[in-house]
């Protein structure tokens, strides 16, 4: 059943069609439930219709055209065009067939899928407004809100799409401008400026923070800063964005320090990143009998499950860590829960991924975490420049490091800095994931020449026994 046709009873109600909650329905409809999904935008959610799909797209497409015209000093020249609308069209098509295949999958499993905006009206009951046709009433046993989040705005720097822009604006330009200015150094701020800094654009980043990526270790920040820097983005930090006025050419944007010194920039578009939220406005949350945190996410447990037993949150509206694979394995223990399953959710091996140049790969536990948590930790590194592989890449910059409890020898976590490091990081959230020792990753015989090499040595390195890092 698609859009436009609906069923007035369902066992479960998922809303929002996002990677929590297209995942939750696959998994529930494969388990037996009765299963609906309602989408009010796109299915597929911001993931890939607006954020990790498409911006990885252009990143892709950003890195192809800058290292074909930086390769001079192995032996290739190119002066390479860059047709951004081109792009974007080739990024909207990859967008396109994977939304398609996210409907394919539910319809094949037998979910019920609603384009339209979902209500609460009652405990069990939802309303939801299409676009055509009348609303539809449902009756649900179980639900699921998965309604993921939005751009967080800055006071006065509202999106218009032209010249303020939130990255859903930015993945969509006709083409590059001269001048980009992006309010916010986090992660998406980061993957964004690389992005137009390497299609040619001027870009210059203001962040109120002191350093880049804050929420990363220093030496971790510093190195993707520096590789942006490396590019010619300009970095101004422990500046606030004020306020800002049009020009004929785009806008002049005010920022303002802790001294309440005050600095202009002018730009053709400015891109704010500040964070996302969650949505949970208007959704008849107190119809349901729930109402959000402070900030605006949902409590659960490890279950998924909020403070009514029938009701379950997944994805960003659940709070951090916001992250699109979160969100799937949340989505796919409460449909398990739903189905009676005896599933639950353990945070402590959750990679995260930073799609900067080099990327920036992360699980478990920091040295400084291990500390806190009571850990005696040891610490191996593997620099990148010492990697064989890393130098036929023509990629040096970075290294893998590995952290251990000194007495057991139990891996607690990583961090990566290198090319691939959202690849890399993978074998170590195993190896968290699995509570493998030292002795167990060193153990394992690692292909030559390839940049996982680097794992085996920064966990050799932790135990004294390092080879090709002096």
């Amino acid at each position: 059943m698609t859009a436009g046709d609906g069923p007035t009873e369902t066992e479960l109600l998922i809303v929002g069609g996002g990677p929590g909650g297209y995942v939750a329905a696959i998994r529930a409809a494969q388990l037996g439930v009765d299963t609906t999904l309602v989408e009010k935008d796109a299915f597929g959610g911001t993931c890939l219709n607006y954020g990790c799909i498409p911006s990885k797209a252009l990143i892709s497409g950003a890195d192809v055209a800058h290292e074909a015209g930086d390769a001079e000093h192995m032996g290739i020249y190119a002066d390479p065009a860059v047709d951004l609308t081109g792009m974007v069209e080739w990024k909207d098509g990859v967008v396109t067939r994977l939304t398609r295949g996210v409907e394919s999958l539910c319809e094949s499993e037998g979910v019920d899928l609603i384009e339209g905006t979902a209500t609460f009206t009652g405990e069990h009951a939802a309303r939801v407004d299409r676009d055509e046709g009348d609303p539809a009433e449902i009756e649900f046993e179980h639900a699921v809100v998965a309604t993921g989040s939005r751009p967080i705005t800055v006071p006065g720097f509202e999106f218009d799409g032209e010249r303020i822009l939130s990255s859903k604006d930015a993945l969509s330009l006709e083409s590059v401008p001269d001048r980009l200015l992006v309010v916010g150094a986090g992660y998406i701020g980061m993957e964004l400026s690389t992005v137009y800094a390497k299609l040619g654009a001027d870009v210059t980043v203001v962040e109120m923070l002191d350093e880049a990526l804050p929420t990363y270790e220093d030496d971790v920040a510093k190195l993707v800063r520096e590789r942006a820097e490396d590019l010619g983005v300009d970095f101004h930090f422990g500046e606030a964005a004020q306020e800002w006025e049009a020009a004929d050419e785009g806008a002049v944007v005010y920022t303002e320090d802790e001294d309440g010194g005050r600095t202009a920039f002018e730009a053709d578009r400015t891109l704010v990143a500040v964070g996302r939220q969650a949505v949970t406005d208007g959704l008849g949350l107190d119809a349901l009998g729930l109402e959000p945190d402070e900030n605006g996410f949902l409590e659960t447990d490890d279950r998924g499950r909020t403070d009514l037993e029938h009701v379950f949150a997944v994805g960003d509206v659940a709070g951090e860590p916001m992250l699109a694979h979160t969100a799937m394995v949340e989505g796919e223990v409460a449909a398990e829960v739903v189905a009676g399953e005896p599933a639950a959710l353990d945070h402590q091996a959750i990679p995260a991924a930073v799609f900067t140049d080099p990327e920036v790969g992360t699980v478990g536990m920091t040295e400084a975490e291990a500390e806190e948590a009571g850990f005696d930790p040891i610490v191996g590194e593997m620099p990148m420049r010492a990697s064989g592989r890393a130098m036929t890449l023509d990629e040096r910059d970075g290294f893998v490091r590995v952290v251990a409890d000194a007495e057991t020898e139990f891996l607690l976590g990583a961090q990566v800095v290198a090319p691939e490091a959202s690849e890399l990081i993978a074998e170590l959230a195993l190896a968290v994931e699995m509570g493998a020792t030292l002795e167990d990753v060193a153990g394992t015989i690692h292909t030559h020449p390839t940049l996982s090499e680097a794992v085996r040595e920064a966990v050799l390195d932790a135990t004294g026994d390092a080879v090709h890092t002096q």
